[in-house]
């Protein structure tokens, strides 16, 4: 099982789309060579977050339901519950819109011109308090696509992102194109949009994002081993299909790169007995994005420090990597502002979730080889996120600089804008003029809450007891800013592995089971032993890890004295579902002071990743500068 690959939780024939609205920077190689400069943090600024609208809720499904009482204009009502289908995604260009995915109940039957309002709809909800011309702040673009401008839809229809073109937007496997003319526009009417399935011939995308060129694509893919891989590709549109694949007009994913690079080294090596960190190795575990300029892919990476699951960013030509966040909390959905200057994220630093575990800085990610994917998994409970959203400059993490928590203003009264009942969602997004961010939030439901979960269910203030909400937040400071010229993407990556159809995913090296030392660069080592797995069906792969240290400091800020002991245990068949067996017995001393350690009988932590419900026996605690970070409850 690769450390580096575990972080699920844990778009005429032949024609290309046209380049987006905005320049193309060419003179690039000026970028290249700059020499980057670290400014001081930014100062906090005044943020302004309000609710949007969304349609009425109707508290049946059962047809007919959405009446003339609750919705006047017969234009539609949203469930009440969260489904797996709502999502908020990012502005249109002009920024008075954002696009949404929603799931109409309640439509009245056919021939009722209201019927159209029924299932999983795209729609776009107004930012500014203005109407629509059908007197409302949305308006669906899905409802009523005709059946033959809508062949083979592709049910995976989340993450929903509105081109800079302004006239198309991605929805999950799926583009839709209203033939040149603004998505948000009245000319734009259900006749005239047409749907596309996304299609490549050598596996399932998940979690596509566009690149700000309206071309490129970036998406990640599992593989069957509780592996992942990320990708980098073009769209194009195929009028004429054959062969495998959707038998209708669709969008293909071609020129495909795999965003590994084939010279490169893995986080952690070896010469000899000698253990190695690599910080400037390029180690993508999922893609989240790009860049404001699309100069750089976003993504989850091998952690810098042990269970830091952080965000890192990687130059498309040159292969230089920036880790982006260093909070010892759990960073992931992200989005860069247009200008290039700014990103949000959605983090749990705010409800300090992953401090338990995390939070004593310094420790090289030895244990991770085998804990990272439970590492990456306890930041939820089940279905409810912990996260809230964080602005953060260009540059990141840095000294005492963690960014502002972007609905930090508020009291934390029952359905305020900070109330920790409502939890961020993926993905926020910025406006492209950078003076406006969108997120979506949940409020937290049963089985996290209520029953025998020792946490009671709050009550939704939301319109009629909805379980979900679509936030805008104003940066009243700013004025609105260009975007930065869009960034010309080669033909390849040069530093990724060319990907053609048929192509396998490679075997990356790994580490072999044996006795090593890690020497601190300021001072100190470690001293460590990694133990195969002889019933593993990959004799090379590492089952526990125990690792001592000696005055090991990679900073000289943080020296590390201890031990800790970790043994993974795959409950096959399912290669997601993960038990631990942990014992931790750390003291820091330097810039600052504290403890890891677990209780006399250790810590066993068993998890699905893919359901991410924590179950534990034993303690695991995290004591630094006085603060003690305790493990949460069992589903909790």
């Amino acid at each position: 099982m690769s450390l580096l690959h575990v972080f699920a939780g844990a778009a005429a024939l032949g024609a290309i789309l046209p380049l987006s609205s905005g320049p193309i920077n060419n003179n690039q190689q000026a970028v290249l060579n700059a020499t980057p400069t670290i400014p001081e943090p930014p100062k906090p600024e005044t943020i302004d977050v309000i609710e949007l609208p969304l349609p009425p809720v109707s508290a049946s499904r059962d047809v007919g339901a959405c009446t003339a009482a609750l919705n006047p204009h017969r234009t539609g009502c949203i469930a009440r519950e969260l489904t797996d289908k709502f999502q908020a995604g990012d502005f249109t260009p002009d920024g008075q819109n954002v696009i949404v995915t929603v799931t109409f109940v309640g439509a009245p039957a056919v021939p009722s011109p209201a019927s159209i309002y029924d299932g999983v709809q795209l729609i776009l909800i107004r930012t500014d308090g203005t109407n629509f011309s059908n007197g409302d702040p949305w308006k669906c673009l899905t409802c009523g696509v005709p059946t033959k401008n809508a062949k083979e839809l592709d049910p995976q229809r989340d993450y929903p992102h509105v081109f800079r073109s302004g006239d198309k937007a991605i929805w999950g496997h799926n583009i839709l194109d209203c033939n040149g003319k603004q998505l948000a526009s009245d000319a734009c009417t259900p006749d005239d949009i047409h749907i596309y399935p996304i299609y490549w011939s050598d596996g399932a995308p998940r979690e596509l994002r566009i690149h700000p060129d309206d071309v490129h694509i970036g998406w990640s893919s599992f593989t069957n081993g509780a592996g992942q891989f990320s990708y980098f590709g073009r769209l194009e549109f195929n009028a004429h299909t054959s062969g495998t694949g959707p038998a209708v007009p669709r969008y293909d994913l071609v020129d495909v790169d795999l965003l590994v690079d084939p010279k490169g080294r893995a986080f952690i090596t070896a010469n000899g007995s000698e253990l190695k960190l690599q910080p400037e190795s390029i180690n993508i575990g999922e893609l989240r994005g790009f860049s404001g300029s699309g100069d750089e892919i976003l993504y989850l990476g091998a952690p810098t420090e042990s269970t830091n699951i952080d965000l890192y960013a990687v130059h498309i030509e040159t292969g230089i990597v920036r880790r982006l966040t260093s909070h010892p909390d759990y960073a992931d959905p992200i989005a860069f502002s247009a200008d290039d200057q700014w990103f949000v994220t959605q983090d749990t630093r705010a409800s300090e979730r992953q401090m338990w575990m995390s939070g004593m800085r310094g420790i090289p990610p030895l244990i991770d080889i085998v804990a990272v994917a439970v590492a990456a998994s306890t930041r939820n409970n089940g279905k409810r996120r912990f996260f809230q959203p964080i602005l953060i400059d260009r540059h990141g993490d840095r000294g005492s600089y963690y960014g502002q928590q972007v609905n930090g203003n508020g009291e934390k009264s029952d359905g305020g804008i900070d109330d920790p009942s409502w939890n961020g969602r993926a993905d926020p997004a910025f406006s492209l003029d950078s003076t406006c961010i969108v997120y979506w939030q949940a409020i937290v439901t049963s089985p996290a809450c209520g029953g025998i979960n020792p946490l009671p269910c709050p009550a939704s203030t939301a319109q009629d007891r909805r379980e979900y909400r679509v936030m805008l937040a104003r940066l009243s400071d700013r004025q609105p800013s260009l975007p930065a010229p869009v960034y010309k993407v080669s033909t390849r990556i040069p530093w990724a592995t060319p990907f053609p159809p048929g192509t396998d995913v490679p075997s990356l090296p790994t580490l072999k089971p044996g006795n090593y030392t890690l020497r601190g660069k300021v001072s100190g080592f470690a001293e460590v032993s990694l133990i195969g797995d002889a019933v593993h069906p990959e004799p090379s792969s590492i089952k526990r890890v125990v690792a001592n240290y000696t005055d090991f400091s990679d900073d000289g800020d943080h020296t590390i004295n201890g031990s800790e002991d970790v043994e993974l245990t795959v409950l096959f068949p399912n290669v997601w579902n993960q038990r631990l067996d942990w014992y931790s017995d750390i003291v820091q001393t330097g810039s600052s002071t504290g403890s890891k350690k677990t209780g006399t009988r250790g810590l066993q932590l068993r998890i699905d990743v893919m359901k991410n419900i924590l179950e534990a026996n034993g303690t695991l605690t995290t004591t630094i500068n006085g603060v003690a970070y305790h493990q949460p409850a069992n589903s909790t």
